[in-house]
């Protein structure tokens, strides 16, 4: 999985902080993200964004221990994790379980980017309730990736309505007429996400914009 937002960018706390916005309905309290410690070995990680900032304490003993490290990315581990933090069979005892238990949070979700060498990024997602099973985490997981592929190409409206109706089905002419637009105006929204998708076709548009979760 190709990374799909800088997270190197200084205004990365603030782009947390809209992320949690939109998963406040879902139950997340709090969002990390940790990546690897250039200065490190494989195993080493840094916080790279705590929201909020408050958590930075549990966040950090989180990217000290070796959780989710290289052994668990170079297993056959899902890249998408879940987790009830009092319940898990990975030490339970752990300091940073008490930590996040201790400020209220009782479940996990983890989302990971990979990088090559064996590392990562690597976003969680907390909630200070358990989750009714895979599914519910999936769902958040996805909500996440969606949030975040919107923050990289800023579809406009018109762009997304688009290639909406293209998924039904509809020809740039059925679309011109729901949109009550020309053809020849369909065809430009299509073509300016097309090239923000980075693809050279209608279908393929579609296709990654599926795979991104926005259609």
């Amino acid at each position: 999985m190709t990374l799909p937002v800088n997270f190197d960018s200084i205004g990365l706390d603030a782009v947390l902080a809209d992320w949690l916005c939109a998963l406040k309905d879902q139950g997340v309290e709090a969002l990390l993200v940790l990546g690897p410690d250039p200065l490190g070995g494989q195993e080493d990680r840094q916080v790279l964004a705590i929201h909020p900032p408050r958590l930075l304490g549990a966040a950090q003993a989180l990217a000290g221990s070796r959780d989710f490290g290289a052994s668990w990315r170079d297993s056959d581990a899902p890249l998408v994790a879940w987790q009830e933090i009092a319940k898990s069979a990975h030490d339970p005892d752990s300091r940073w379980r008490r930590l996040w238990l201790a400020h209220g949070q009782q479940t996990l979700v983890r989302v990971a980017f990979a990088l090559p060498a064996g590392r990562a990024f690597e976003c969680f997602m907390f909630s200070p309730r358990a989750f009714a099973g895979r599914g519910e985490a999936a769902a958040l997981a996805w909500t996440l990736k969606r949030s975040i592929a919107e923050q990289r190409l800023n579809l406009s409206p018109r762009e997304q309505e688009s290639l909406n109706l293209a998924f039904e089905g509809l020809t740039a002419r059925e679309t011109a007429q729901r949109m009550d637009c020309s053809e020849r105006t369909v065809n430009y929204h299509l073509a300016n996400a097309m090239a923000k998708l980075k693809t050279d076709s209608k279908l393929a548009a579609i296709q990654r914009a599926c795979w991104m979760g926005l259609i």
